[in-house]
């Protein structure tokens, strides 16, 4: 696990979880990954956590049918909830952070892809496993809000064939997903290898869960966001410096005026997004 601040002032911060997807690269399946989102939160007076998941090319751990839904949906959100045990012990060993700098009322979380199945389940959402009945109820309610990237959707009949077979153990919902959270997804994120829904599946964790929640539909937008996985990264189908930016800029307004009382970023940032319809559109319910 990594520390992301380049905080300067005195005050608290608030704490971001970030979670990384999957995938072949060995680093940006890992907590080397999601750079540009990571770096652009603790610039802005955030201290970002980011573990390395069992999930992470990096760690070479195979999957199998015996160990999926551990892999995938179980131990990836026990992570987080871990690290919150521990959250005084790890400010305690980070001596260039002086102790009560880490905002422990104020945690939040955000992953991109798998991770955004992990924000979902620790904000509330749950899996049910086709092939045996075991449902995952990892809710963790310390953590107020979140941000969740082009996070899976439901299972189900929402799965193409392939997707059943990638994802045997897999059947979300979000009716219980009660905490607020902003929804970003791509226009054009359609995969086939998962879903027959197409890219509206990745809405799903805002139309399938109660209010208050935000959808942010990034136009044009395929799963990289623009290049949210890493600088550089080869596997961005979308890369685009300016739609980046929009939706780094979202994911900033909204944590602030969710974490912050009288805070409204999110408001001004909707305003700001009305007159740059090419970029994206914004529901909130």
């Amino acid at each position: 696990m990594q520390l992301h601040n380049h905080a300067r002032a005195d005050a608290p911060l608030p704490i971001v979880l970030l979670s990384h997807g999957g995938g072949p690269n060995y680093h940006l399946s890992s907590l080397d990954g999601l750079a540009p989102l990571a770096e652009f939160l603790a610039a802005r007076g955030f201290a970002v956590l980011q573990p390395t998941h069992l999930t992470s090319a990096s760690l070479g751990m195979a999957v199998d049918g015996a160990n999926i839904r551990d892999m995938y949906v179980d131990s990836r959100a026990r992570d987080m909830t871990l690290i919150i045990d521990h959250i005084e012990e790890i400010e305690a060993a980070l001596l260039f952070l002086p102790r009560g700098r880490l905002d422990k009322s104020k945690i939040s979380v955000a992953g991109h892809s798998l991770g955004g199945l992990t924000a979902s389940l620790l904000l509330g959402a749950t899996n049910v496993d086709p092939r045996d009945g075991t449902k995952s109820v990892l809710v963790d309610k310390r953590i107020k809000t979140g941000v969740i990237f082009g996070g899976t959707g439901t299972g189900g009949d929402a799965l193409s064939e392939a997707g059943r077979g990638h994802l045997p153990c897999y059947d979300a919902g979000f009716s219980e997903m009660r905490a607020p959270a902003l929804v970003v997804w791509g226009e054009e994120d359609g995969n086939p290898q998962l879903t027959s829904r197409g890219a509206q599946w990745h809405a799903e964790p805002y139309t399938h869960s109660p209010a208050p929640k935000a959808s942010f539909m990034v136009k044009g937008g395929k799963h990289g966001f623009g290049g949210i996985s890493g600088w550089e990264a080869d596997e961005t189908d979308d890369e685009s410096p300016q739609r980046l930016e929009a939706v780094l800029r979202m994911t900033v307004a909204y944590l602030r005026s969710q974490l912050f009382d009288g805070n409204y970023a999110w408001d001004r940032a909707c305003d700001a997004l009305r007159e740059f319809g090419q970029l994206g559109k914004v529901e909130n319910k």
